[in-house]
């Protein structure tokens, strides 16, 4: 059998369904609880309904991940980063989970999280370079 290993840019949303499948039936296989994967958005609005920031995620295997976090200059430093973190921990337990997965960089808001709660379990030196890249996580 001849195989080949191709670079796709971007990636085929077929074979990535089929990659993450794989995976969900080696973890099956081997007798993990199963993944429940959900996405999850959490918007913040203004009255027209523009969107102000927001943040994204998906709760799995217990945990709610959160992937990013943004919130435009002009209502940063009002509580609403903290309301949309609220309002993602409770969808995240009331979908079952029980612990919240972040990621951060020393360049955006470590001091943010850990006032939620969040803790530092890892960190990577020099990614980008000359700063340094933060895993947090926090019991529900």
């Amino acid at each position: 059998m001849a195989l080949r290993i191709e670079i796709a840019e971007p990636a085929e949303p077929a074979a990535l369904q089929r990659i993450e499948r794989g995976l969900v039936e080696h973890a099956v296989a081997c007798g993990v609880e199963p993944r429940n994967h959900r996405t999850l958005g959490v918007v913040l609005r203004d009255e027209t309904g523009e969107v102000l920031g927001g943040l994204v995620g998906s709760t799995v295997w217990g945990w709610l991940q959160v992937a990013q976090l943004w919130l435009d200059g002009a209502v940063r430093g009002k509580g609403h980063g903290v309301a949309l973190m609220r309002a993602a921990e409770a969808e995240a337990v009331r979908r079952g989970c029980h612990h919240a997965l972040l990621d951060t960089f020393d360049f955006q808001a470590r001091g943010f999280y850990e006032g939620l709660g969040y803790r530092v379990f890892g960190e990577v030196l020099d990614f980008p370079t000359g700063h340094t890249r933060f895993f947090m996580e926090k019991a529900l």
